[in-house]
């Protein structure tokens, strides 16, 4: 009896020690799980508005890049949802870059869209449109 003296506080010990390593993994695992969600759906949500608003210049009138104005006369935007407002979601549209093509009868435009959240940027995409110059 006398040699196991003071065994149980060290079993003891040792038990809330592992339990302390396992509670700090479990919680750091669980950490990083809600970051990786939560930039999952801050992509999703940028993707999402930046195809929406694909859609939306597309259903505009072409406006061709020498009569384009960033500020008078450019492509709209759409309305952005409130709870994604709320979150300081904004779309910039860039001003269009022309290639003029063959025999000069049709203008490609190169428009970029840039997603951000809280002036971060988080989506930045481009694609192109094809008018008329006559």
């Amino acid at each position: 009896m006398k040699s196991e003296k003071g065994f149980l506080l060290i079993e003891t010990l040792v038990a809330l020690a592992l339990m302390g390593i396992t509670a700090v993994g479990l919680l750091s695992g669980l950490s990083t799980t809600f970051r990786a969600g939560m930039i999952s759906q801050e992509r999703v949500a940028a993707e999402s508005l930046a195809k929406s608003q694909w859609e939306y210049i597309r259903a505009q009138d072409y406006i061709l890049t020498a009569d384009y104005d960033p500020v008078t006369n450019c492509y709209e935007k759409i309305d952005i949802p409130e709870d994604l407002g709320k979150k300081d979601y904004t779309i910039e549209i860039g001003t269009p870059v022309a290639i003029i093509g063959p025999g000069g009868e049709f203008e490609l435009q190169s428009i970029t869209l840039v997603i951000n959240c809280d002036s971060k940027q988080l989506l930045t995409m481009s694609d192109y449109r094809v008018g008329r110059l006559n």
